[in-house]
This record gives C-alpha cells, sequence and structure tokens, in this order.
C-alpha cells in the first residue's frame, strides 16, 4: 500500500497560500494564490521541472515574485519573506491553524502516484468508482448545465449520479427554492427516461446551520433522493461544535456528511469537533462521511478517514464539482481512500444501483428520528 511521502509541492504551494493570505492589498493575494494553484495541479514535482543551471520553466499563473518564493523553499526549505510577512499580518493565529493541517493535502502529482501504486486487495480503485455525488450546475454555484453534467459523467465511465445544488438558506450561492427544484426535478425525470445505461439522482446540498439543524425543512426534503449536509459557517471557530454535527447527522433524510470540517488550504484548518464521536454516530445512523475531491478542501483527508474506517463508517468520495473539468477532482477523493486503506464495498460510489437505491430510500424523510 503507498504510503504518504514527501509531497514538495504541498509544501511550497501551502507557503504560498499564506504569503496570499498576509497580503492587504487584493491583487497581491490573487497573484499568491493563482501560483499555489498552479504548482498544486503540477503533474510532477515542481523541483524535476527546474534545470540543472537553476532555469525556471514558463509555467502559467507562476510569476516572478513566486518563483522567488518557490527558489528560496527547495534551497533552504522555508522563505524568509513569507515568514516575515505573516508573522506582521493581522490572520497570522488563522494562518498558524491552517498550517497544522496542510500537510494531509495531496498535489495532483501526490495523486497519481497513489492510484497507480498496488494497494491491498480490495481497497478502492479508480475502476470501483461508479458515480459522483457531489456535484455543482447552474442552478446554484456551478457553471454546468444537466446535460453537461451528465455527459461529462458518461465520459468518465460513470454509472449514476447525482446533482446536488446547494439549497436556497446559502444566500451566497443563490441555490434551490422549492420552484427552481420542482423545475430541475422535471429535467432529470425527462433525461432518465432517455438515458438507458446512467441515472441523474435528484440532490440538494443543505447548509448545517449554527444549532445544528438544516436550512431546508423535513417536507421540502421529501422531493430530494440524496441529501447531503455540510457546514458553511462559523468554521474558524476555535470552540467546540460536536454537537452541531452530531445534530445534523440525525436528522431524518440525511444520507452524506459532506466536506465535515469545512477546511481550506491555506486559509482555514475548519471546525474543532470531536471526531469520533461524530464517525459513531455516523456509523449507527448508516450516514456517509464524505471525503471531497476539491484539491482546496480534501476533507476528510487519509487520516481521519482512517478513524472514520474504524468506527464503521461507510463513505462517499465526491469531487464537488462546479464545472466539467473539475470531475477530476472524484481522483483526489479515492486517492485518499487508497492511502486509509478503505474498502471499495464501504464506499456508496462504488455500490451497485439497486444496492444504492435501497440504500437512499432506508434514509429518505419520513423515517423516525434517531435518538
Amino acid at each position: 500500500m503507498p504510503t504518504p511521502a514527501r509531497d514538495i509541492n504541498v509544501e511550497i504551494s501551502a507557503a504560498l497560500r499564506e504569503l496570499a493570505s498576509a497580503q492587504t492589498l487584493k491583487f497581491k493575494a490573487q497573484v499568491f494564490r493563482r501560483a499555489a494553484s498552479a504548482v498544486m495541479a503540477l503533474e510532477a514535482p515542481i523541483d524535476t521541472l527546474i534545470g540543472p543551471g537553476g532555469q525556471t520553466p514558463e509555467i502559467a499563473g507562476i510569476g516572478p515574485a513566486s518563483w522567488k518564493v518557490i527558489l528560496d523553499v527547495l534551497r533552504t526549505g522555508a522563505s524568509e519573506r513569507v515568514t516575515r510577512e505573516v508573522a506582521g499580518s493581522r490572520k497570522a493565529d488563522d494562518i498558524a491553524r491552517a498550517r497544522e493541517a496542510r500537510g494531509t493535502f495531496l498535489s495532483a502529482a501526490e495523486v497519481l502516484r497513489v492510484l497507480e501504486a498496488p494497494a491491498k486487495p480490495g481497497v478502492v480503485g479508480r475502476a470501483d468508482y461508479r458515480g459522483d455525488f457531489q456535484m455543482h450546475s447552474v442552478a446554484s454555484d456551478g457553471k454546468m448545465t444537466l446535460s453537461q453534467l451528465v455527459k461529462g459523467c458518461r465520459a468518465r465511465g460513470y454509472s449514476y449520479a447525482a446533482v446536488t445544488d446547494h439549497s436556497h438558506g446559502l444566500r451566497i450561492t443563490q441555490g434551490l427554492t422549492a420552484s427552481s427544484a420542482a423545475r430541475q426535478h422535471k429535467t432529470i425525470d425527462a433525461m432518465n427516461r432517455k438515458l438507458k445505461d446512467f441515472k441523474l439522482l435528484k440532490g440538494v446540498e443543505a447548509n448545517i446551520l449554527a444549532d445544528g439543524s438544516l436550512d431546508v425543512d423535513a417536507d421540502a426534503l421529501t422531493p430530494f433522493e440524496m441529501v447531503l449536509a455540510a457546514p458553511h459557517s462559523q468554521l474558524r471557530l476555535t470552540t467546540d461544535q460536536t454537537a452541531r454535527i452530531v445534530a445534523a447527522v440525525r436528522t431524518p433524510g440525511v444520507h452524506i456528511l459532506a466536506h465535515p470540517r469545512g477546511r481550506q488550504s491555506g486559509t482555514r484548518a475548519g471546525m474543532v469537533a470531536d471526531w469520533d464521536r461524530v464517525f459513531a454516530e455516523c456509523a449507527s445512523a448508516g450516514v456517509a462521511v464524505e471525503l471531497d475531491g476539491s484539491p482546496a478542501r480534501q476533507d476528510i483527508d487519509h487520516t481521519i478517514a482512517g478513524r472514520a474506517l474504524a468506527a464503521g463508517c461507510i463513505f462517499a468520495l465526491d469531487s464537488d464539482a462546479h464545472s466539467v473539468a473539475e470531475l477530476a477532482y472524484a481522483d483526489y477523493a479515492i486517492a485518499h481512500a487508497r492511502l486509509a486503506e478503505i474498502p471499495a464495498d464501504r464506499i456508496v460510489n462504488c455500490w451497485e444501483l439497486k444496492l444504492l437505491d435501497a440504500w437512499l430510500r432506508h434514509l429518505k424523510p419520513g423515517r423516525k428520528p434517531r435518538s
């Protein structure tokens, strides 16, 4: 089984993101943030791309100021500029908290290495993956029409998928209302009648409020076949939020606890909670714990996923795609699952449709709340 190697691209990307977070001018922050993303997206370690005389390659998104930071890190393991500017930033404490989790992120180069390495029999691989359960269309904050989403999924060989646009309560995403959801569901029904080898599920990503309730009431959840519950607020608090997440998991109708910590690479470490207690609740309820493959999230990661596996959880591996190109982010989730040695039969995205449908119906709204 592959073990995490030193990921130089992650180290450099993290330094660039910290520098971006420390900037007071928006355009400077964007420069370093773009460079950080470009480094993470490289399919080879960046040190292997530099010429023998120190010549730096032309890489979109990486300019001279960013290359100075990169070369400093490669030579000395750190950047004096990053250290100085982070220390003088008003965000220094938040940056320090996010730094604690940066070692569990994977770069694209490391994802490829993990996916291509041999694994124990039964551990999930690309060939086991049948469909993606967190994707966003133009109905909320995504860029895909339903037709584009389906075409992209079928091109990746999927048998099924769920469109999970944000609920209306998360106003920044201009999410689904009851009427827009109904229109979307009519379109999905019409598409599914024409599709012979693919099924699109009607899903929603509901927002977990501060008290653990969802921003969608029980009656409004009923039309959805798959419900994701995810936190999108109060993610930088250092107080324990176990009760909030447990309450969400106990909500009738929830199928997947999505990007549970709400972390973002280089900017926030995510929520503080007793995750072993949360995982025990998920295992008891039959709610899947998500490994969100978005490169900036990677939430949960392979280290904490191992604890969820030991607790008896089932899992969802999703891309959190907002465009067709981002469907490939599912590979990040699969790579984390391989590092955690999660068997394919514990992953809902790998189940045959008959088993998947049975699980979805079992957790539909209308059952008695869990005590």
